[in-house]
């Protein structure tokens, strides 16, 4: 389905743009890079929220309102403080394999945070990973195992099921949430490509998508963004992909959130690419704001 659009820039450049969210009127952002978590208001104006020298990914909040930081590099959640001071929420080092990575909260202050499973920077053999829970006491354990690099989250309105985009697996996995926050009742939500073979790192580009960070629908479609495929795609339960917005020439698109005043802004994070010593030299990534039809975001 073509979707006629204007993509706005919104505030300025940064190295790589990851984790976006909206909350309390405004946009919410990691640049990995730089080290740094940013509030941007709809005008653009942008504020230094934190730095974490550990690398800034996923954002979420618990229900008292306190910021919560996924610090990659060394698998540990971050609580942010009013006044921008830190402190360890929960560290991960013990249940993950590699970086940790994207994360998603509920309304309880629950959070889910995924890892790479694998370092393929440096080149190693593809290994499934495992999905942590982290309760609002920062009391952390696994609750999933063998997901194809679990990424980009999201939690249905309902606070019931969670949905996790599974970078090289080519799909949306879906789970059951226990009121404890364990998860069960694993299925696929939706296939949205050709599933690469894990026999080496390179086996894993033969595929046609790479999904990444998620945003989600009152409805209950899935915002995407295609690592691999410089676009954002609307993904459909037991359908797949249903509307697909390509990212401006020469940029990849990697994350995405649904926000704005009235909820139909989707706000794309886009750079050049996804290297790391490339993207941490040059400030080139820019964030840009889609403004949707409105029966794409509203309640049914």
């Amino acid at each position: 389905m073509a979707i006629t659009h204007t993509m706005t820039p919104l505030g300025g450049k940064g190295h790589f743009f990851e984790g976006a969210r909206w909350r309390d009127g405004a946009w919410w952002v990691s640049d990995l890079y730089a080290h740094e978590v940013l509030r941007i208001a709809p005008d653009g104006a942008t504020r230094v929220i934190a730095r974490v020298d550990g690398q800034p990914s996923g954002l979420g909040w618990l229900a008292d309102g306190t910021l919560l930081v996924v610090s990659m590099k060394d698998r540990r959640v971050i609580a942010v403080a009013a006044d921008g001071t830190t402190r360890v929420h929960a560290d991960i080092r013990a249940l993950t394999a590699c970086y940790a990575n994207d994360m998603v909260t509920d309304a309880r202050g629950n959070a889910w945070v995924g890892n790479l499973g694998f370092d393929l920077f440096v080149g190693e053999k593809p290994r499934p990973a495992d999905l942590v829970h982290v309760a609002p006491d920062g009391t952390a354990r696994i609750v999933a195992a063998d997901l194809l690099f679990p990424n980009g989250m999201v939690v249905t309105p309902d606070g019931q099921t969670l949905i996790v985009a599974e970078t090289f697996g080519a799909r949306l996995s879906a789970f059951a949430i226990r009121p404890d926050g364990s998860l069960g009742d694993r299925r696929v939500w939706a296939e949205v490509g050709r599933m690469p073979p894990w026999d080496e790192l390179h086996s894993l580009l033969q595929t046609d998508i790479m999904p990444d960070g998620c945003a989600i629908e009152a409805q209950g479609c899935v915002w995407m963004a295609d690592a691999m495929g410089a676009r954002v795609v609307r993904v459909a339960e037991g359908r797949g992909i249903i509307a697909e917005i390509a990212a401006p020439p020469g940029m990849g698109l990697y994350s995405c959130a649904l926000g704005g005043a009235d909820g139909n802004q989707l706000l794309v994070c886009c750079a050049p690419d996804y290297d790391d010593l490339k993207r941490a030299a040059v400030r080139e990534a820019q964030l840009f704001i889609i403004d949707l039809p409105a029966f794409m975001v509203s309640k049914a």
